[in-house]
């Protein structure tokens, strides 16, 4: 049986460095924790944060990992968080902010969680310590729920709102960044959102596509997808599903591009359930625990054939 999952292995690794399939990202410090969703890369692309949940998903804390030459370090929890339901960082293009979404009190003196909102921190050196969280305010936060920050190199903010009163689930909007203020959020065209649920947006550098998560779309392969949408002339153009080298029957979500690599979430499920003889405990521990057993996990691909 060892003979036969080492071949296993061979083979896939064989083919992911052959063909562009996606790639587990961070693996063995992924496996430490239950579930880790959304990636944030700093523009030197030397420290990573992320999202590293509980089982049931209701606990949820900012992760930071940083590059000491090629070597990551382990895994901290980030100095901003570990108290509050966090997720979702966004480092900003000179990488002396993070932005991050997060339902604490606008009160420190209140224990009564809010809505999600979207928080930052700043730092005056990139080797600097993060400030303490401040709320960024209207009128990107509302009473509503506020999601997924990423922003373009002029600025402008795009989030996921939850606006149960239009008549639609989430959706994607655009705060415009203009005289250093931002203007009231927009909702992007029916070409990208529709009455379903559009969440998870990472906006290019210079807003030439989008890539955002769905659910359930007529078009999809089960569960979230990937879409992409390009900057026309014409406006955004009719998003477009990634296809089955990202997207899977399950969960594939929190999309972020750093250089010609495409990271994003799946909670694909590779599990192997049939074999010709019993596994022994050591065998069975190695299934359980392989990266793709659908929990939620990080994966890479290159983007030069999927963005185009």
């Amino acid at each position: 049986m060892k003979h036969f999952l080492l071949v296993g292995l061979l083979i896939f690794l064989q083919n992911a460095f052959t063909q562009n399939i996606a790639k587990p990202f961070l693996p063995d410090i992924i496996s430490q924790f239950p579930n880790v969703r959304d990636i944030a890369i700093s523009p030197d692309g030397n420290e990573i944060m992320f999202s590293a949940q509980s089982v049931m998903g209701n606990l949820s804390a900012i992760i930071s990992v940083k590059k000491n030459g090629d070597i990551w370090s382990n895994p901290k929890v980030a100095s901003f968080s570990g108290q509050h339901f966090d997720l979702e960082p966004f480092f900003s293009h000179h990488g002396l902010k993070l932005y991050f979404v997060s339902t604490r009190p606008l009160d420190s003196n209140s224990s009564e969680a809010k809505d999600f909102d979207i928080w930052y921190v700043e730092r005056s050196t990139i080797e600097g310590h993060w400030s303490e969280p401040k709320n960024l305010g209207s009128p990107i936060n509302t009473e509503h729920g506020e999601f997924y920050p990423s922003i373009a190199e002029n600025g402008n903010f795009y989030f996921t709102r939850d606006n149960s009163t239009l008549g639609s689930k989430d959706d994607l909007y655009v705060s415009e960044f203009i005289n250093d203020t931002y203007t009231e959020p927009k909702a992007l065209p029916d070409t990208v959102n529709s009455e379903g649920y559009e969440y998870n947006a990472f906006i290019a550098p210079d807003e030439s596509y989008i890539l955002f998560g769905t659910y359930n779309r007529k078009d999809g392969f089960g569960s979230g997808d990937l879409y992409i949408s390009y900057n026309s002339e014409n406006g955004w153009t009719e998003a477009k599903n990634l296809g089955n080298t990202i997207n899977t029957n399950k969960m594939d979500y929190c999309p972020f591009v750093k250089g010609n690599t495409l990271y994003y979430t799946s909670k694909q499920d590779g599990t192997q359930t049939k074999f010709d003889t019993a596994l022994s405990i050591e065998q069975l521990s190695q299934e359980f625990n392989k990266h793709n057993n659908g929990s939620s996990r990080l994966y890479q691909i290159s983007a030069d054939t999927i963005i185009k």
